[in-house]
């Protein structure tokens, strides 16, 4: 019986680039994967991988969604463009959205719900804002059909604002409307941390988180390309930005790698400027290449491929 079971379980294995029954949903629900998106039946919607692709930016949505606490850009709509959205990385009560009493709608990413496709999710949440009135707009069931958020947004780049806190909820609030929403504003103020934008590069954000300082920096390459790339400069030493930093791994969230730095205590975000522009250029060049690894850079890229955590 034992060995019956061995070879049943040995038949079940996931072949390369599938999910195991019994390992975690890549959706980020936390369930095992046969409980969810690969339960009989099948699940709420499908699960997309990269649900960002094709918006203005998306590798700045990415980390909105994922490790930005504060920060808003304007979105352009196709078919409003004279209406005022802002995205935001989390609105009060984490509400998908917010109809603001001047009919600007705040479209938030941090938010409770995920029904498989995030993209679809925003769609469907900003099509409801667009009718509704005055207050929060939200979700309790699947979206089904309908258009995603590239279907209804314009443009190749977003004007990403990160901000020291969430004043900006209250930032259209009358003063005496203030003080009702001085407790919640006073909570999620303590738990942001220190954020900002590099501007040299797209998409790498620096924080502060106590112990220790990190970059973040998402970026748009394939997953094997980019580990090649990373494993070539590892390999070669040209992987640190400053003195005393240290290359420790990468998230993986909706398709994307995000490679992350430690940074000595009191870098700050400046420093990290030019070092970073010089990074981006040495990658570029090893994206470039197309030969085999060496021995030293396969080893770096198994290393690497190790230090990879899964947000989404």
């Amino acid at each position: 019986m034992a060995k019956k079971s061995r070879t049943k379980a040995r038949d079940q294995q996931p072949t390369a680039g599938e999910v195991g029954p019994r390992q975690p949903c890549p959706c980020g629900s936390g369930k095992r994967y046969k409980a969810c998106h690969g339960a009989a039946g099948g699940a709420p919607a499908p699960f997309v991988s990269r649900p960002f692709e094709g918006l203005p930016s998306e590798c700045d949505i990415v980390a909105m969604r994922e490790l930005v606490p504060a920060a808003t850009a304007p979105l352009t709509l196709v078919d409003h463009p004279d209406r005022a959205v802002q995205l935001c990385t989390l609105l009060p009560m984490a509400a998908p959205a917010m109809v603001r009493d001047s009919g600007e709608i705040w479209l938030g990413l941090q938010v409770q719900h995920n029904f498989g496709d995030p993209a679809r999710d925003l769609g469907a949440v900003l099509t409801k804002a667009l009718d509704a009135e005055a207050g929060i707009v939200g979700l309790t069931d699947p979206p089904g059909e309908g258009p995603r958020l590239q279907d209804l947004v314009s443009g190749d780049r977003l004007a990403v604002t990160v901000h020291d806190g969430f004043e900006f909820w209250i930032g259209d609030v009358d003063e005496g409307d203030r003080a009702a929403m001085a407790a919640a504003l006073e909570q999620a103020n303590t738990a942001a941390l220190p954020t900002a934008r590099l501007t040299t590069v797209e998409a790498a954000y620096w924080t502060n988180v106590g112990s220790k300082e990190h970059l973040r920096w998402v970026m748009p390459e394939p997953e094997d390309r980019l580990l090649d790339a990373l494993a070539r400069l590892h390999a070669a030493g040209q992987d640190h930005l400053v003195d005393g930093s240290r290359f420790v791994g990468m998230f993986r969230a909706h398709g994307l790698l995000t490679p992350v730095w430690d940074l000595p205590v009191g870098t700050g975000p400046e420093p990290l400027e030019e070092p970073a522009e010089r990074f981006a250029a040495d990658l570029a060049e090893a994206l470039a290449q197309t030969g085999d690894l060496s021995a030293d850079e396969r080893a770096a890229r198994s290393g690497l491929a190790n230090r990879q955590v899964t947000i989404r």
